[in-house]
C-alpha cells in the first residue's frame, strides 16, 4: 500500500492553502527556489506531482475563472506530456474545464502581442512559470504528473507593471512594492483594479474547483492508497 503524498506545486501563498490537505505536500514560491527540495521529494518516493493554481491566458475564449487541464507542457520547444488517466480524472471534477497543452516560461509573459506570439507559435492556451519546471522533474524520475490551472489574465489583456511586483519569492503579497509602484505611475490605477477583479474571480474558481478535485487531489488509485496528513 503507497502512502506516499502527492507532491503539489504551486507559487503563490493562497494557491498553497488550496493545495493542502491530507496526503499532500505542498511546495510554495518560484520554481527556481524549490528544485532541490521538489527532487529530494520525489526520490523520497513521491507519488505523482500536480502543478495546480493560477495561469495566464493565451486562447482567446478564456476568462479569469476558467480552469484548464494540461494535456501537455511545452517549453524551449520541448512537450512533456501529462499522465493521461490523472488528467482524465481531474477532467472527471472539472468537466467544464479545457484540455489543451499549456506553455511552461521562466518569466512572465504580461503583454498580450507577446501572448498572441506564444499562442501562435505553440498552440497552448495557457501560461505559467511552475509547471514546465515540475513537469521535467517528473518526467525524469517516472513518477505521474498533471497540471490544472485556473485563467487569471485573459488573452487579450495587457498586465500593469504594479502587477508583477505584487509577490514575494515566497509567494506572499508585497503590498507596500504594489503602493511603490503605483506612486511611480498612478495612471496604471484602473488596470490594476481590473487585475484585482480577475484575480478574485480566480481564486473563487481555484477555491471551489479544489473541493470537486477532492482527498488527494484526484490523483487516479486512491482506494489503494492509505492517505495521511503530511507535515
Amino acid at each position: 500500500m503507497n502512502n506516499q503524498p502527492i507532491i503539489a506545486v504551486t507559487c503563490l501563498s493562497f494557491e498553497a492553502r488550496v493545495a493542502a490537505g491530507p496526503g499532500i505536500s505542498v511546495l510554495c514560491g518560484t520554481a527556481q527556489r524549490y528544485v532541490d527540495k521538489l527532487e529530494s521529494a520525489v526520490r523520497a518516493g513521491g507519488s505523482g506531482i500536480i502543478s495546480i493554481g493560477i495561469a495566464g491566458g493565451l486562447a482567446p475564449g478564456l476568462a479569469p475563472g476558467d480552469w484548464v487541464i494540461a494535456s501537455g507542457v511545452v517549453t524551449n520547444g520541448v512537450r512533456i506530456p501529462t499522465d493521461n488517466r490523472w488528467s482524465q480524472r481531474l477532467l472527471t471534477a472539472l468537466p467544464g474545464a479545457a484540455y489543451a497543452d499549456i506553455s511552461g516560461v521562466d518569466a512572465p509573459i504580461v503583454d498580450r502581442e507577446d501572448k498572441r506570439a506564444l499562442h501562435q507559435s505553440t498552440g497552448t492556451v495557457a501560461v505559467d512559470m511552475e509547471s514546465h519546471i515540475a513537469a521535467r522533474i517528473a518526467a525524469a524520475h517516472g513518477v505521474p504528473f498533471a497540471a490544472c490551472r485556473v485563467i487569471i489574465d485573459p488573452a487579450e489583456r495587457t498586465l500593469p507593471p504594479a502587477a508583477l511586483v505584487g509577490m514575494r519569492a515566497d509567494g506572499t503579497p508585497d503590498v507596500v512594492a504594489v503602493v511603490r509602484s503605483l506612486i511611480r505611475q498612478p495612471r496604471q490605477v484602473f488596470a490594476l483594479l481590473r487585475v484585482v477583479a480577475d484575480a478574485r474571480a480566480a481564486r473563487t474558481a481555484l477555491f471551489q474547483g479544489r473541493q470537486r478535485l477532492g482527498v488527494g487531489l484526484s490523483f487516479p488509485g486512491l482506494n489503494e492508497m492509505r492517505l495521511e496528513p503530511s507535515l
